[in-house]
Formats: structure tokens, C-alpha cells, sequence
């Protein structure tokens, strides 16, 4: 982060003399570490304590002590073991006695040459280790130990440094030890004095946090615990710094960029559709169409995140400012991730618009205009005369998944880009189709996906934010249990009854799987399958085609039963849910293709079979398909889990909340972040070490109110070399270009 010349010297100059090349090879091959600078930013993951200096008398059992003694006694014993069957198996016990007591040391096998050699009767020295019982005896097994040389002053001043020392226990390898890598630290941690410090002097001061030198001093060598909190606190504030300052730039960049306000007309297309809603916005939708609104008026493109609870009413927010983009006489485009939502999409706007979405044609009103669906499996003729109507301006409004980015694809006039369901587009695919504009589109992102306040502010922290947290009225509740299949097989019964209770009354049902079914299993896999205990783990996730014909033939027989998934052709696709839809099917056997967008009011029950296979943030937004309507929503989430499992507190977490923002830290923090930079979009190792987005909400608040202010005051961190020097090895190439298209 702070690399300076000291710093930037290959570890395989500085290590050769004191660990050999070999150890730099390890290093840079399994730990990614290849300079100073490298290694002295990676940090101990914990700390063993030797344990304050104890007296022999007074030993506690199971504890880490650490005791000064003279060695009365060493024996060498031989003996045969089924590793060494000809009696060449070896143990070293050495008794040792600090006037108080006596405790018996033992080494087995290979460790047993160093201590047979320096322990001799006489010899004083530290041992630290963890006392345990053998024989009725207490004794320590392979303890660490320093000998105590020199004359008493000396040696007094070794024992107080050794016993109290906190040893520093670093993320390691199989090939390359932690006590190694402390070595290797101890080395080069001379060059801490030269670390480029990338805090302004201000801010340090201001927040009384430690120097760049002394925190890594003070983390790789601690002599307090009071110093490790002191170290990693200024450490955080580095990374949370370092990043925000970057995101903040991008910020001011991006307002810096030329962009055509986009104002709604006073009695345009939007106030028709207004005019036409059967009901009135919630006061979040108002809000945040408000907030909208005004980013489309200025001169510079919008850059918004819309995130929204599911059935939060996102999709009507979007079209709202996609109709007052095209009343301002551009283009809007909406990007969905699945053929089959951009189908919904497309039947939904212009369901909703109804007349308002026929310009051109006959019956169209007269402030209609044409809405397009644009995907890849469109035929020809559909296609050519979609490309026709973008080109033209004949359509305002176009709805399509990747399709649209396509080079053939051309806008007349494009103003707005809304991304559904960011997660699942890369940034090159909405760089791509933000660079059809003539001058740069304004950008409305959305997601479903609740995401705690501070990861908004790292990943998404170059878009301003807008939240989405009422349900509009008319939503019902969702009850949600756990079935567990394994234990309790009549609750399993149970769902089906109750699936076939609800297409009674006249609705229907999901029932959701992992798989598709129609893939070969492998058989080496299908070999390791061992016991009963292993069942639930080892067999194949449940799959859509078998379950269908398991639940035709059994359960629930005589009901109508279609199943759909993304292998099927997408006329088929859509045809399924045209007849979902339009209630011509009881029960849909799906995989997760429904899981965003799929709008069906009547559905009102799911069952999801082997829940524990899917993300929390998953089950929630698949659950986010039932209760769209009138009628309460049922959820099942069957699994074989045992009870204890942490798969099955997962499964309770969700099934005890309906709070999507909730569920997402919960989700967080099991699979723990990986790179806040958006590891699978840039393919480069995590830039976090030490800081951690759910715990460290705070710095990063704060620490993003530093960045603003000091970017604003300095865009181009002339007065700051340090900070700087930092984010350009933060920002390597493929992180600039990230966040460049962010």
C-alpha cells in the first residue's frame, strides 16, 4: 500500500541471506508476497501469550505458562512404537526445578536432538508450554524454550522480554511455517521506518492515530495488547481511507462529466401515466422518485443505486423516470439479467401502460410511445424491426438482456441505462451499454439484494443511494418455517397437504430445486457417497425434473403440474409462465431462474427442497416471489440437515425474519467479505486485511467523510504524495478500470 523503494525490494534479496531463496519462493508462490512492503503488510492473524512467569508450586492445569527453571534431570529413552518397530523410537525426559517444584519436560521422535543436546543437568532457561497430566504426573509436552546465559542482570532482563511476550501467529502454508514468516518479518521490519505514510497529517493527528512506522512495528511486535488494538485501528483506517478516497474520486469525476438534463414535460407522458395508476406511490416510492428526479434535471449523469426490499415497488420507480426520460425527448434502456425476467418486464410495463405503450399504432393515445423487447433468441424479422424502432426513435422505451449491448445495437438518442439485478452483470457489460450515448447516459442501478449500509459505501460506494424499505399497501405477510425432511419425514408430508390445501382455495404454488436433473452424474463422485450419516451432504442436490415426476405420481397427483428451467428454449420458457401466469398451472417445479422479477399475485406457497444448498440473501429473494397478492404467503424450507448443523441455523435465521437487511449481514457475515473491490469482477486478490465491512461500520463512515473532504479540496492529491503513492498500488490496472466502470 505504501510501496517506496525500501519497500519495493524483492523479498528473495532481503531473505537470501537469512532464510535462503527458498523461503522467498514459498512466499511469493503461496502467499502472493514478493516485497518488503508485501510482507510487512501481512499481518499476524492472532497472538499466542507465553503466560506471565509462573512458580513450579503453583501450576494451573490446561493453561499456558511460562516458568524459569534449572534442568536436575535429562533421560533418553529408546523404545519400540508401531512407527518405529525396531526399538527406534525415541523420548526425552528432562525434570526441571525452580526451588518451589519439579515438573517433568518430555520430547518424542525427531524433536527430541536440539533439547537432548543444550538441556543439560545444571543448564537455567524459560519454558513456555500448556501443562497437562500424564501418569498422575503434570508435565509439559514439547515446550518452547530460550536458555538463560550471561550474568544475572542479563539474564533477569531475557526472562521479563520472553515470558510476558506476545508471539505473533501469522497466516501461514504447509510449506512455509508461521514461526518462519515471523523470521522473516523480524528481517525486514527495519524498513517499517520507511513506509510512506498515505493519512494526511491532519487526520492523524485529529483521530490520534499512530504512524504508519510504529502501527507495523507495533503488529508484528507487540508488547501489549493495548499496542495490537492501537496497530490494527490505524491499520483499518488506512485500507477504509485508502478505498474510499479512491471511490471518492471517481464521484468527482463523474461530476465532472457533461450530461443532458432530462426533465419531465408538465403534462407529458409520465403525467398520463400518472393519471392512469389504480393507486397512490408509497411515501418511499415519492421519495425516492424525488431524489431521482433531480439527478435526471442536473447536468451531470446520475449515478444512483436503487436498493429496495422485494415487491418494494422498485420496478415502478424505474419506469417512472424511464417515462420522464423519454417525456424529455431521449431513450431509456433496461438491462435484466434472464430472458424470462426481461419477458416479465416487458409484459408488465406494457401492461401497465396499457395504451400509453402503443405509439404509432392504432389506438395508441397521443402521447404514447412504442416499448420494445429486445433478446437473443428473438426471431429475424421481431429483431430487425426492434433495431429499426431504437434507431429511429420510434421506441422510448426498450427492455432486453445482454442483446442490447451488442455492437449492431444503435440508440437515437439514449438518456437512461437501468441495470436490474446489478449482481449479475459485470461492469463491462453496463460500461458497453453506457457507452451508446451520445454524451453519457444517466445510470439508475437496482438490486433486490439488501445490502448493509457500509458495504453499499465500499462496493457501491461511487453511486449515491436510495432505499426502498415500505411495502406498498395490499402486500401480505410471509410465514416462513423449516422442514426438517430428516428427522421429522410427517412434516415433510405435511407441505404437500398444505401446497394442495392452497391450490384449493384457488391458488398456487412453487416448489423450487437446486439442480435441473438432466445432468450426468459423475461416478466417481457418486462412488465416495459412504454412509447414512453422510447422505444428506454426499447425494446430489434435488432436481427439478425428478421431483416433478416423484410429485405427479405421488403427492400431489391430479394437480397441474409444469416445470421450468434455463435450459429450456426460450419460446418454452416463456410459454410455462404465460400459463402460470394467466393460473392454467397449479404447481411450478423451478429452479432458482424465478428468483428475481417473476410476478405472479395468485402464487401464494413454496417450497424450497434442499434450502441448506442456497444463500441466505437467496432464500430471501426467492421467498420475495410468494404473498404478492391479497392472500397471506407461505414459505417451506425442507432440508435433511441435523438439527445442530450450522446449515440449519442458517435456515432458522431466515425463516425468524422477513428483514432483508437483517438477513444480508447475517449472510455477510457467515461467508465473511471477500475483496470489496468486487473480487470476481477485477480477478485480483482481496485489498482488505484487516479491515472488515460488517464490524468496522464506524471507520468506514467516517472514513468516507475524510475522503470526501479531502478530494474536494484536492482532486488530484498534489499535496498528498503519500496518499497518493498508496492507491496507485491499490489501483492496480484492472482495479482502475473497475472502478472506472463502476
Amino acid at each position: 500500500m505504501d510501496l517506496v523503494p525500501a519497500l519495493e525490494e524483492p523479498l528473495k534479496q532481503q531473505l537470501k541471506s537469512v532464510l535462503g531463496p527458498a523461503t522467498a519462493k514459498v512466499m511469493a508462490e503461496h502467499l502472493g508476497l514478493h516485497t518488503v512492503g508485501d510482507l510487512l503488510h501481512h499481518y499476524p492473524r492472532r497472538y499466542e501469550e507465553r503466560g506471565q512467569l509462573t512458580h513450579l508450586a503453583e501450576l494451573p492445569m490446561d493453561e499456558h505458562v511460562t516458568v524459569v527453571a534449572q534442568v536436575a534431570d535429562a533421560r533418553l529413552h529408546t523404545f519400540a512404537s508401531a512407527k518405529a518397530p525396531r526399538g527406534k523410537g525415541q523420548r526425552l525426559e528432562v525434570t526441571i526445578t525452580d526451588g518451589s517444584g519439579r515438573i517433568q519436560l518430555v520430547f518424542f521422535g525427531h524433536g527430541v536432538h536440539k533439547p537432548h543436546k543444550e538441556l543439560l543437568p545444571g543448564t537455567r532457561a524459560l519454558f513456555a508450554g500448556k501443562v497437562s497430566v500424564f501418569n498422575r504426573r503434570l508435565q509439559l509436552a514439547h515446550p518452547a524454550y530460550e536458555l538463560l546465559r550471561g550474568d544475572t542482570d542479563e539474564a533477569a532482563e531475557a526472562v521479563d522480554s520472553w515470558a510476558g511476550a506476545l508471539i505473533p501467529m501469522y497466516p501461514a502454508t504447509a510449506k512455509l511455517e508461521s514461526w518462519k514468516i515471523a523470521k522473516s518479518v523480524q528481517t525486514v521490519l527495519v524498513s517499517a521506518e520507511d513506509a510512506v505514510d498515505p493519512l494526511p497529517p491532519s487526520l492523524r493527528e485529529g483521530r490520534g492515530l499512530a504512524t504508519l512506522p510504529e502501527a507495523l512495528l507495533k503488529i508484528h511486535r507487540p508488547h501489549t495488547k493495548a499496542d495490537i488494538e492501537e496497530a490494527r485501528t490505524r491499520l483499518k483506517w488506512d485500507e477504509a481511507f485508502v478505498l474510499q478516497v479512491a471511490l471518492a474520486r471517481r464521484r468527482h469525476a463523474d461530476a465532472q462529466l457533461p450530461a443532458v438534463p432530462r426533465r419531465p414535460s408538465p403534462d407529458g407522458l409520465l403525467t398520463a401515466f400518472d393519471a392512469k395508476l389504480p393507486f397512490t406511490l408509497t411515501e418511499g416510492q415519492q421519495t425516492v422518485s424525488k431524489e431521482i428526479f433531480d439527478d435526471l434535471a442536473a447536468e451531470h449523469p446520475m449515478h444512483r443505486l436503487l436498493q429496495g426490499e422485494v415487491g418494494s415497488g422498485k420496478t415502478m420507480v424505474a419506469l417512472r423516470a424511464m417515462l420522464a426520460v423519454v417525456d424529455a425527448g431521449g431513450q431509456a434502456a433496461m438491462l435484466a439479467p434472464t430472458e424470462v425476467l426481461a419477458q416479465q418486464h416487458h409484459r408488465s410495463i406494457t401492461e401497465m401502460m396499457g395504451e400509453l405503450a402503443e405509439g404509432g399504432m392504432l389506438g395508441g393515445a397521443d402521447k404514447a410511445t412504442k416499448v420494445v423487447l429486445l433478446t437473443g433468441s428473438m426471431g429475424t424479422a421481431a429483431r430487425r424491426q426492434a433495431l429499426l424502432d431504437l434507431v429511429t426513435g420510434e421506441a422510448g422505451l426498450v427492455i432486453g438482456t445482454h442483446a442490447l449491448i451488442e455492437d449492431k445495437v444503435q440508440f437515437h438518442d439514449l438518456g437512461l441505462v437501468v441495470v436490474d439485478e446489478q449482481h449479475r452483470f459485470g461492469v463491462e457489460q453496463r460500461d458497453a451499454l453506457r457507452g451508446k450515448g451520445k454524451q453519457p447516459p444517466h445510470l439508475l442501478v437496482m438490486t433486490a439484494t439488501p445490502i448493509p449500509r457500509t458495504v453499499a459505501m465500499t462496493v457501491f460506494g461511487d453511486l449515491e443511494t436510495s432505499v426502498l424499505d415500505q411495502l406498498p399497501a395490499g402486500r401480505s405477510p410471509i410465514a416462513s418455517h423449516v422442514v426438517p425432511a430428516a428427522d421429522k419425514p410427517h412434516f415433510l408430508a405435511r407441505a404437500w397437504e398444505r401446497v394442495r390445501e392452497e391450490v384449493g382455495n384457488g391458488h398456487q404454488a412453487y416448489v423450487v430445486c437446486p439442480r435441473i436433473g438432466d445432468e450426468e452424474e459423475d461416478p466417481k463422485k457418486a462412488a465416495k457417497k459412504k454412509s447414512a450419516e453422510d447422505e444428506a451432504e454426499k447425494r446430489p442436490p434435488l432436481a427439478v425434473v425428478e421431483v416433478a415426476e416423484q410429485l405427479t405420481r405421488g403427492p400431489l397427483q391430479g394437480l397441474r403440474v409444469e416445470i421450468l428451467h434455463g435450459r429450456m428454449h426460450p419460446d418454452d420458457k416463456d410459454a410455462v409462465m404465460r400459463r402460470f401466469a394467466a393460473g392454467e398451472t397449479d404447481v411450478l417445479v423451478a429452479t432458482t431462474v424465478i428468483e428475481v422479477g417473476v410476478n405472479v399475485p395468485n402464487a401464494t406457497a413454496m417450497v424450497i427442497m434442499d434450502a441448506d444448498r442456497f444463500g441466505v440473501s437467496q432464500l430471501h429473494q426467492l421467498r420475495g416471489r410468494v404473498g404478492r397478492g391479497s392472500a397471506a404467503g407461505l414459505c417451506l424450507l425442507v432440508s435433511e440437515m441435523p438439527e445442530a448443523s450450522p446449515a440449519r441455523q442458517r435456515l432458522n435465521s431466515v425463516a425468524a425474519t422477513l428483514d432483508g437487511f437483517e438477513l444480508s449481514r447475517i449472510d455477510l457475515e457467515q461467508r465473511r467479505e471477500g475483496d470489496v473491490l468486487g473480487q470476481a469482477q477485477s480477478g485480483v486478490r482481496t485489498s482488505l486485511r484487516m479491515l472488515t465491512v460488517i464490524d468496522d461500520e464506524e471507520i468506514i463512515a467516517e472514513a468516507r467523510e475524510e475522503a470526501s473532504a479531502v478530494v474536494a479540496a484536492d482532486p488530484d492529491l498534489e499535496r498528498l504524495p503519500g496518499l497518493r503513492t498508496a492507491l496507485d498500488a491499490l489501483l492496480d490496472e484492472e482495479r482502475e478500470q473497475y472502478l472506472d466502470k463502476g
